[in-house]
């Protein structure tokens, strides 16, 4: 084939398979939907298939007994969420491929490029991967305490990605401590195309606040990994050192009755709001004076490069990919994560002094344009994408399993 015969790359359509719902509060649907607006705005063709894109009468039945599953066994549960919707995805899939030619599929879990993998119809389909989660699912399982890393299915997690990431066409670390986590415990990754190109958000244009709304803001799943127990610990010092600041806490999950509770026996009920899930949370931000964080395991945080995008300074722990996004006395204050009173001076610190405050928080605006633009980084992304072209017809030594996967 002449070189003037090539397909444009623009024009090969990018499918994003995920076995999460196609809307929901998760950093992954935050990528997810920001690309999508990028690539919209770009004329790139987008298509989303997710497990509830096939056999919508059966989600509810199939997907539902889990809810039974997890009343008696964490890990029972987990390997029939993992199972089924990886079995919807990939019928999804296979339907959906088999009316297109060449494409990409950016797969955003292993689950999704496995399922990709099994029914793309050759080379011509081309399976990049994100790695979104921390050093492997099976972690954040059992971060989750849903599993035992011990047990039998953090093993078969684990075994299931040696077996399917070194087989994807490209990879695409969202940090670069995410990748290097992933390479320490599976270097065969290393043989797979890959780029470290962080996540992105548009621009805020919002009118500014003649009033603000608080002193302090979170956002994120209320689950045991993100460490909400942390921030109202370190507000509970605070007050205790004659600082009363407020903290409106947005989002949902299984540790909302347990930070009630704390709340309530810390004497916080009149600092401290949860506000629930808010679709237009990015809004409300420039309306606090500093964004807090207190998890204590990352693969990036999309979470506070919203902060960074509203101009708020930031407060979080030094762990894993954060020193990639701030820098502590810049953009940024670090705190300790298991010292809350030494994380109340921390904080009172910053908000002590305005001048100081407002330095960071114009640091931090800057940062986010210089580093997490969409103009900036959404390029980047959308090159290495489309960049995955097919092989040669007939050449099928590279990116096609040469037995399926199970």
């Amino acid at each position: 084939m002449d070189s003037d015969e090539l397909p444009d790359k623009t024009s090969i359509p990018l499918v994003i398979a995920t076995i999460l719902r196609e809307e929901g509060v998760t950093g992954v649907h935050t990528h997810v939907r920001q690309l999508r607006r990028y690539l919209a705005e770009c004329g790139t063709a987008v298509t989303i298939v997710t497990p509830f894109s096939w056999g919508r009468p059966l989600t509810v039945p199939v997907f539902g007994s889990r809810l039974i599953l997890e009343r008696f066994s964490g890990p029972a549960s987990v390997a029939w969420y993992r199972h089924w919707h990886e079995v919807f995805l990939r019928n999804a899939l296979r339907r959906y491929l088999a009316d297109v030619g060449d494409c990409i599929v950016y797969a955003q879990e292993p689950l999704a490029a496995r399922a990709a993998l099994c029914v793309r119809r050759g080379p011509h389909q081309r399976v990049v991967m994100a790695v979104h989660f921390r050093i492997s699912q099976a972690d954040e399982w059992a971060d989750k305490a849903q599993i035992s890393r011990n047990g039998t299915t953090f093993q078969a997690i684990r075994q299931a990605e040696r077996e399917v990431i070194p087989q994807v066409d490209g990879i695409v670390y969202v940090s670069r401590w995410a990748q290097n986590v992933l390479l320490h415990w599976l270097p065969a990754a290393a043989k797979v195309p890959s780029a470290v190109i962080g996540n992105f958000v548009a621009p805020l244009h919002t009118e500014p606040y003649r009033e603000p709304f608080g002193d302090l803001v979170t956002t994120g799943n209320l689950d045991i990994v993100k460490n909400h127990r942390f921030l109202l610990e370190v507000l509970a010092e605070a007050k205790r050192a004659g600082r009363s600041f407020t903290l409106d806490v947005f989002g949902d999950g299984p540790c909302r009755k347990d930070l009630l509770r704390q709340t309530r026996s810390l004497g916080l009920e009149e600092q401290v709001r949860f506000r629930g899930f808010r679709p237009d949370v990015r809004n409300l931000l420039p309306g606090y004076r500093a964004y807090v964080h207190a998890s204590y395991s990352e693969s990036s945080s999309l979470a506070i490069i919203e902060a960074m995008a509203a101009g708020l300074p930031i407060v979080a722990g030094d762990i894993g990919p954060i020193s990639e996004l701030c820098n502590d006395g810049i953009e940024s204050r670090f705190w300790s994560l298991d010292d809350p009173a030494k994380a109340a001076a921390t904080l009172i610190d910053l908000l002590a002094c305005e001048p100081t405050r407002l330095a960071a928080a114009g640091a931090a605006r800057e940062r986010f344009r210089r580093d997490f633009d969409a103009d900036v980084v959404g390029p980047r992304l959308r090159s290495f994408l489309l960049g995955m072209t097919p092989p040669p017809p007939g050449d099928t030594s590279q990116g096609y399993p040469k037995h399926p996967l199970p």
